[in-house]
C-alpha cells in the first residue's frame, strides 16, 4: 500500500528572525573563499544560473549558492520541514506533522550515513553545506527563519530527492494525532485532495517517429508553482546536467546531460505497508505477538518544540515501534505499524549517479540500485533508446495477499522478501510504436498497444489505474509520425478535456429526456446546455463551455476525482463511465443550476469565458501568495489535469476572491532532442527568481500562459553570448 503525503511549502510567520549570529570560523571562511574561486556562475538573459566548477564538489557548492540567491526562503523551509521543526514557526497546529516526520526520518541515522559516506560523497555533502553557509556569510541582510548554519547531512533526510514526499501508505496525520494524543475518534479514510494529485507527464519518442532521426524527451512535472528552479551544473569531472532541482537539492532531479535525459512521474507502486499488531501489556510495558512469541515494543521519547506566543513550549511524546516500523495509528482496537523506506544513503547516490549516466546501459546500472521509492521514469538517449520504468524500489511480497489492505503483523509470512530486480518490475524498452508516455496513469497503456500486460505482474507492482490524461496522451501521441521539438511541445499542450467527452453527452441526454420546455428549469438551463452541446471539449480563454463544464464537474461525486487507486478498485475512467451511463436528473442538473446561479451572482451573467475566471497572478515573494482580484493578473486557457488536460493548470477560489487563481500544474517544462548536439526548449512558471523586485520574477509569465518556450542554452559558447552576469560566489 503506497501513498505520498505531500507537504507543500506554506506561508509562515517568523516569531524570532535570526541573523547569522553564530559566526563562521576564520578557517571556514577561508575554505569557502577558496572554493568560490574554483566556481564560475553565468546568469543568462533569463536569469538561469549555469554553474561551472573544477570538481563535482565545486559545482555543488555553486549550485546551492545560486539557489539561495534565487530563493533562500524556499531552500530553508524545505529543510525545516524535513527536520520536523515546522511547529517552531507555525505553532501547535503543526505538532503532528512534525511528529510524523520524526517517526519516519531519524536525523541520527542521517548523521551516521554522513559519517560513513565514501570520500567522493562526503565531498559533495560538505560542498552542499558550504555553498549555503557561504551565501549566509556573504548576505548578512538575509534573515533565516531558523537555520543559521546548514549541516552536510541534511541532504540525507529524504529518499530519492522529492523533498515534499514521504511514503505513509494510507495513514493520515489525523490518525497519528488520534493515537498519540489519546483522542478516541473512529477511523474514516480522508479523501485525497485532487489538487495534490496532479503528478506529471513524461513522453519519449524514438528515432523512427522523429523528423531528425534523433530521440526526443518531453519533461513535464506538475507540482506547486515555483517548486523547482531551472539550472545547469557542470564540472571538469564529467558532470554536465541541465534541468530542474527542488529547492535545496544538490543534483538535477528532472533533466538531461550530453548523453541522455530522465523525466520522473509519480506512481502508485506499493512501497509502504501497514501492519496490524497484536499488542499485550504486562505491567507498564507493551509487547507484540510475532510467530507465537511475545516481543517487546520499542519505546522512544520524541521531543518537539512549538511556537506559543512569543516563546517556545515543548511537548514530549512516548512513541512506539515494532520491527516493522513505528506505530502510526489505531484501527478497530489494533495498533497499526508502518513499514516504509523514507530515507537512505543509497537513494542519494542513485540520484547523483543518474545525472552522470552516459546512455541507456549506464542509466540501467543506476536503476539497479533500486532506491527510488516515489517515481516512475521516462528516458531517452543519444543512441536512440527510449525506456520506461514503473517505479524502482519494489519489495517482493506474497502474491496471495491484498497489500492495499492492513496486513497481519503477527507472522513472518507477511514480511517483505527482498526487492524485485529491475527486470522483474514493469518496464518498456524501445517499443515498436516509437513512443512512450506516463501521466501518473497505468503502465499498461505506456506504449499504447505495445504496452506490458497487466496479467504478467503482481497487483502490488502496478495498482495504478487509468486516468483521462493517460487516455488523452495515447490518442494524441499516436497521431504524428515525424516529430520535431515543436511538434512534441504542441502534443504536450493539447487542450482536450477527455473526461468531458464522457460526462457532457450524459448531461445533455439527461436534460433533454427529463426537462420539458414548460418546466421552470428549462428556462434557466436550456441556453447553458446549448452552449455545452456545441462545445468541442477543448479548453480556451474564450470558451464559456469550459467554465460551465469545470465548475459543474467539480460539484459532482468525489468518486469521479479519485486518481490514485489500490488493488481491486475501479480507476477514474471506469468510475466516470459508470456515472455517465446511469446519471439521474438529481445527480447532474442541480449542480449545473448552482453553477449558473453562482456565476450570475458573482458576475451578473453566466456567460463567462474561462480566461475571465481562470487567472495567473504572481505579485509577492511570499512562499504562499495572497491572491487579490484588484491586483494585476492574466487569463489562462488551460485547466486541471483532473479532467484530462495535458498542460495542467490547477486553480482555486479563495475566500477573498471572485476569480480562480493558479496554484499548481506545469512548472518546469522542457523538450530535448538528443542529436550530435543537444537541442532543447524550456519554460518556467513565472520566472527563475523568487524576488519580486527581480526582472526574472515574472519574465516568463506571459509565455507560460501561452505555452511559448525559450531556447535552452546548453553549450558554454551560447551561454556566454547571452550572458547577463558572470561572477564567482560571493562577488
Amino acid at each position: 500500500m503506497k501513498s505520498f503525503c505531500l507537504f507543500f511549502l506554506l506561508s509562515f510567520s517568523i516569531f524570532a528572525q535570526k541573523t547569522v549570529s553564530s559566526k563562521f570560523s576564520t578557517a571556514e571562511i577561508a575554505r569557502f573563499q577558496q572554493q568560490a574561486k574554483r566556481v564560475n556562475i553565468i546568469r543568462d538573459n533569463w536569469g538561469i544560473p549555469h554553474i561551472y566548477g573544477k570538481s563535482d564538489a565545486d559545482a555543488v557548492f555553486g549550485l546551492l549558492y545560486a539557489q539561495c540567491e534565487d530563493d533562500f526562503k524556499r531552500v530553508e523551509m524545505n529543510y525545516i520541514e524535513k527536520l520536523g521543526r515546522m511547529s517552531e514557526i507555525k505553532g501547535e497546529a503543526s505538532l503532528y506533522d512534525d511528529l510524523q516526520i520524526k517517526l519516519l526520518i531519524d536525523t541520527t541515522d542521517a548523521i551516521a550515513d554522513y559519517n560513513k559516506a565514501e570520500p567522493w560523497m562526503k565531498k559533495l555533502l560538505n560542498a552542499y553545506a558550504d555553498g549555503i553557509n557561504f551565501y549566509l556569510y556573504t548576505h548578512p541582510n538575509t534573515k533565516p527563519a531558523m537555520l543559521t548554519r546548514f549541516k552536510p547531512w541534511y541532504p540525507l533526510l529524504w529518499t530519492d530527492g522529492s523533498i515534499g514526499a514521504i511514503s505513509t501508505a494510507d495513514i493520515t496525520t489525523a490518525e497519528l494525532k488520534n493515537f498519540y494524543s489519546g483522542d478516541k475518534v473512529t477511523y474514516t479514510a480522508e479523501p485525497k485532495d485532487p489538487e495534490n494529485q496532479t503528478g506529471s507527464n513524461g513522453f519519449a519518442f524514438s528515432p523512427k517517429i522523429t523528423a531528425s532521426g534523433n530521440a526526443i524527451l518531453y519533461i513535464n512535472p506538475h507540482v506547486t508553482f515555483y517548486f523547482r528552479p531551472e539550472v545547469q551544473v557542470t564540472s571538469e569531472e564529467g558532470l554536465n546536467a541541465y534541468g530542474a532541482v527542488t529547492w535545496g537539492q544538490m543534483f538535477v532531479y528532472q533533466g538531461f546531460n550530453d548523453y541522455c535525459g530522465w523525466m520522473h512521474t509519480s506512481c502508485n507502486v506499493d512501497v509502504a505497508d501497514v501492519y496490524a499488531e497484536k499488542i499485550t501489556k504486562k505491567g507498564d510495558k507493551y509487547f507484540y505477538e510475532y510467530d507465537k512469541q511475545l516481543k517487546p515494543v520499542t519505546e522512544k521519547k520524541i521531543s518537539i518544540s512549538y511556537k506559543d506566543g512569543d516563546g517556545l513550549k515543548t511537548k514530549i511524546f512516548t512513541t512506539y515501534a515494532t520491527h516493522h516500523g513505528p506505530i502510526m495509528a489505531k484501527r478497530n482496537d489494533q495498533w497499526i505499524s508502518l513499514k516504509s523506506y523514507n530515507r537512505s544513503m543509497t537513494s542519494l547516490i542513485q540520484s547523483w549517479k543518474r545525472t552522470k549516466a552516459k546512455g541507456f546501459e549506464d542509466y540501467k546500472k543506476t536503476m539497479d540500485l533500486r532506491a527510488n521509492t516515489s517515481n516512475s521514469t521516462v528516458f531517452a538517449d543519444n543512441k536512440g533508446n527510449i525506456a520506461y520504468w514503473h517505479g524502482n524500489f519494489v519489495p517482493v511480497r506474497d502474491r496471495k495477499l491484498n497489500w492495499a489492505k492492513v496486513i497481519d503483523g503477527s507472522t513472518s509470512a507477511t514480511e517483505w522478501k527482498g526487492l524485485h530486480t529491475v527486470d522483474e518490475t514493469v518496464h518498456v524498452y524501445n517499443p515498436v510504436n516509437g513512443w512512450l508516455q506516463n501521466c501518473n496513469s497505468t503502465p499498461f497503456s505506456a506504449a499504447g498497444a505495445m504496452s506490458p500486460k497487466k496479467a504478467d505482474f503482481p497487483p502490488y507492482m502496478a495498482p495504478d489505474g487509468e486516468n483521462f490524461r493517460g487516455v488523452n496522451a495515447v490518442k494524441v501521441l499516436d497521431k504524428e509520425k515525424s516529430y520535431t521539438i515543436d511538434k512534441v511541445i504542441a502534443a504536450g499542450y493539447d487542450t482536450n478535456l477527455a473526461a468531458f467527452e464522457v460526462l457532457i453527452p450524459s448531461l445533455i441526454n439527461v436534460f433533454e429526456k427529463s426537462v420539458k420546455p414548460t418546466d421552470s428549469l428549462y428556462a434557466v438551463l436550456s441556453e447553458p446546455i446549448a452552449e455545452l452541446k456545441k462545445w468541442n471539449y477543448h479548453s480556451s480563454e474564450t470558451s464559456v463551455a469550459t467554465t460551465l463544464a469545470i465548475e459543474w464537474a467539480g460539484k459532482l461525486s468525489t468518486t469521479l476525482q479519485k486518481l490514485y487507486i489500490d488493488e481491486g478498485e475501479d480507476d477514474q475512467v471506469a468510475n466516470v463511465k459508470r456515472f455517465a451511463a446511469s446519471a439521474t436528473p438529481e445527480q447532474v442538473l442541480p449542480p449545473l443550476l448552482t453553477v449558473v446561479n453562482d456565476l450570475k451572482k458573482k458576475f451578473g451573467k453566466w456567460q463567462m469565458p474561462w480566461g475571465e475566471i481562470n487567472r495567473y497572478q504572481r505579485i509577492s515573494s511570499d512562499i504562499q501568495q495572497k491572491y487579490d482580484d484588484a491586483q494585476p493578473s492574466v487569463p489562462v486557457g488551460f485547466a486541471s489535469a483532473l479532467w484530462g488536460m495535458l498542460p495542467s493548470y490547477n486553480s482555486r477560489y479563495y475566500p477573498s476572491t471572485q476569480k480562480r487563481y493558479g496554484v499548481s500544474g506545469n512548472s518546469f517544462i522542457c523538450a530535448v532532442e538528443f542529436g550530435p548536439k543537444i537541442k532543447a526548449k524550456s519554460l518556467l512558471a513565472g520566472g527563475e527568481s523568487g524576488d519580486s523586485s527581480s526582472k526574472h520574477f515574472n519574465d516568463q509569465l506571459e509565455m507560460y500562459t501561452k505555452g511559448k518556450f525559450k531556447d535552452v542554452l546548453f553549450y558554454k559558447e551560447d551561454v556566454l553570448k547571452n550572458a547577463e552576469r558572470t561572477y564567482h560566489p560571493g562577488e
